[in-house]
């Protein structure tokens, strides 16, 4: 059989069998490691038990932080803080860290 056969033939399924398939899988298995290593989000309910209180947020070592704001309001996914005279929203999504101040900070 001709050399250019084989290699037109079978080139295609070594390609498929070989490359695709398993670089299909990876990328699946990575997207699984990533949902795992999300870990677990906030609950709105915990949240909203710091409503009125005065706190510091965090979001991580590269993301915003939010020091002596008052929690006004809880809505779906966001928080309405409140500091500085100014109004923020949150994303509960990006909080790694919330800390309630003692009393003598409370407004």
């Amino acid at each position: 059989m001709n050399p250019a056969i084989w290699i037109s033939i079978y080139l295609p399924m070594f390609v498929v069998l070989f490359i695709l398939i398993p670089s299909e899988n990876r990328i699946i298995t990575a997207k699984i490691k990533q949902k795992k290593k999300r870990g677990v989000k906030m609950s709105n309910d915990l949240i909203k038990s710091y409503i009125g209180k005065v706190c510091n947020i965090s979001s991580g070592s590269f993301g915003p932080k939010f020091q002596r704001v008052k929690i006004i309001e809880v809505m779906e996914n966001w928080i309405k803080v409140e500091g500085k005279g100014k109004i923020d929203l949150i994303n509960i999504d990006f909080i790694q860290n919330i800390k309630i101040l003692d009393d003598k900070y409370q407004k």
